[in-house]
């Protein structure tokens, strides 16, 4: 059963040889049909600004500029920066926020072009254009290989943003963050002089301090991505087939689909408990749960019904078993029953059945997100079912989503990346989502409004303590940097990048000096 992005994170239904530049490559020549300005008056514009995911948001750029290969980006970025031109870069158009389609961007690079995907033998690691977008990576990566990366569970996202910003998904628990598996990054930046070039940084050359940067610093913050390169940590054999985890034979699967109308309070409060309290017992990555993903997708109860769908690895021994007994641990003490809907197949077709679809009518959304190191208080639940059951409000799309998290993440230490958190059982992403401009006030409104309830105690915000981990930079939330909404006195940089942001801060002022790669939350340098 297939969903969308905005039924999954907003809870509508349920839910050869690369080309090899090694070091630096100073601007090339680019090729008279490849990267041209597509202007308000070429017939691609348009499709081009509108390309974001957010309908809140659309830019209106002097113009952009399709970029293929890293000669594209070197002459792009070359030509902004000696016009003084604000530079964004798109890739799948997943922003929650105006990163790019801000009223302030004149430029945008759009890496929709920049999709190749191949194994590069110089480095030992799959090379994988900016632009290339999930779907595409898990389809090559194992019908060629065999292999996989823990990616995100949303198709159309592009790598761009999403591995830069560390990245996970359903097989984190057992294989870690995306960055875990992070190589390297050919990256254009922009040094003092105001001269673009074209460098490759890896964990083990002279510029891995630039490769740590893009471990979870997150996109548009110090220069244009042009490709990862994708080799796990102590990966030790020669071969495509040797250097990324091998993907399951086949998934065993379950959606379990509640009816709201059946749904006591004191049902949702055990509902919620338990699977916190499940993941809590089963953190580790040697568990037999590791390869268990069961995001709670806790719809508003104007949508009629809220969901808990599951995968697991079914060559884990006593795979059966262990998925029903999830699903009994999860109804433990519930009066409500469920409807089951079990399904088993191979992993590629289960995984694509499982994710979230992209749709070609995206709609206006608003996200808001937090870590957990362990279940929310009891207060934290009451509050979010006061959120999901508010008569007042008509939300069918918007929803409240637990993820579960840890399990191989947290054996990292949190310096080692540049994603921080480390030490966390779940993340939670509350999303509004509606279709009018004029009803924005209305679903803004009550996303903030849940969102400070759950963190009242902490200045509604997910500051860092027993129970909070801060925030996921691929979710940014301009809120946390205004002190209207965040009232805790931690800043949003602290809260996404713990004790990480002052390294980072560092990095920013020696990558990109002038400042050129700047958003709402982007890294500021020191002082």
């Amino acid at each position: 059963m297939p969903v969308s992005r905005r039924g999954l994170l907003a809870g509508t239904a349920v839910a050869g040889a690369a080309l090899a530049i090694p070091g630096t490559a100073s601007a090339a020549p680019v090729a008279a049909s490849i990267g041209r300005r597509i202007g308000p008056d070429d017939a691609r514009y348009q499709d081009l600004v509108t390309r974001g995911q957010n309908r809140r948001f659309v830019g209106r750029p002097d113009y952009v500029r399709v970029i293929q290969s890293p000669p594209d980006a070197v002459a792009a970025v070359q030509d902004a920066v000696r016009a003084g031109q604000r530079i964004a870069v798109r890739g799948g158009g997943h922003c929650f926020e105006d990163f790019v389609d801000s009223s302030d961007v004149e430029v945008v690079l759009d890496m929709a072009a920049n999709t190749k995907i191949s194994w590069d033998p110089q480095y030992r690691a799959f090379s994988i254009g900016s632009g290339a977008i999930l779907e595409n990576v898990y389809k090559e990566l194992f019908f060629g290989w065999g292999v996989t990366v823990p990616g995100g569970g949303c198709l159309g996202v592009g790598v761009g943003g999403h591995f830069a910003g560390g990245g996970y998904g359903p097989l984190s628990r057992k294989y870690g963050s995306v960055v875990d598996h992070l190589y390297g990054v050919e990256v254009v930046v922009v040094d003092a002089r105001g001269r673009a070039r074209s460098v490759v940084a890896t964990r083990d050359n002279e510029y891995r301090d630039l490769w740590w940067a893009h471990t979870g610093g997150g996109g548009g913050n110090f220069g244009v991505v042009v490709r990862y390169l994708m080799r796990s940590a102590g990966a030790t054999g020669r071969t495509p087939e040797e250097s990324l985890p091998k993907a399951p034979a086949g998934l065993l699967s379950s959606v379990l689909v509640y009816d709201w109308s059946k749904t006591t309070q004191a049902d949702f409060h055990r509902l919620v408990r338990n699977w916190f309290g499940f993941f809590e017992q089963h953190n580790t990555p040697d568990s037999p749960y590791a390869t268990l993903y069961a995001p709670f997708i806790l719809t508003h109860y104007r949508a009629s019904q809220f969901l808990l769908s599951t995968q697991l690895d079914s060559s884990v021994p006593n795979a059966a078993k262990l998925l029903a007994d999830f699903n009994a641990a999860i109804g433990a003490g519930v009066a409500v029953q469920p409807q089951e809907i079990p399904a088993a197949g191979p992993f590629l077709h289960l995984t694509m059945d499982r994710s979230i679809g992209e749709t070609a009518s995206p709609t206006r959304s608003k996200y808001k997100a937090g870590y957990l190191k362990k279940g929310y208080t009891d207060a934290q639940i009451d509050a979010m079912y006061r959120g999901l059951t508010d008569t007042s409000y008509n939300g069918p799309a918007s929803s409240i989503l637990l993820v579960p998290y840890g399990g191989k993440v947290n054996t990292v230490p949190s310096n080692a990346t540049a994603s921080a958190q480390r030490d966390v059982v779940a993340k939670m992403v509350l999303a509004a989502a509606w279709e009018e401009p004029k009803q924005d006030e209305t679903h803004i409104g009550w996303a903030r409004k849940v969102y400070a309830d759950i963190y009242r105690d902490t200045g509604g915000a997910p500051v860092p303590n027993a129970t909070n981990a801060g925030s996921y930079i691929n979710y940014p939330d301009a809120d946390l940097a205004d002190p209207a909404y965040n009232k805790s006195g931690v800043p949003w940089h602290d809260l996404y990048y713990l004790g990480n942001y002052p390294r980072l801060q560092q990095l920013k002022a020696k990558w990109d000096p002038r400042n050129v790669f700047q958003h709402k939350l982007s890294i500021q340098p020191p002082g």
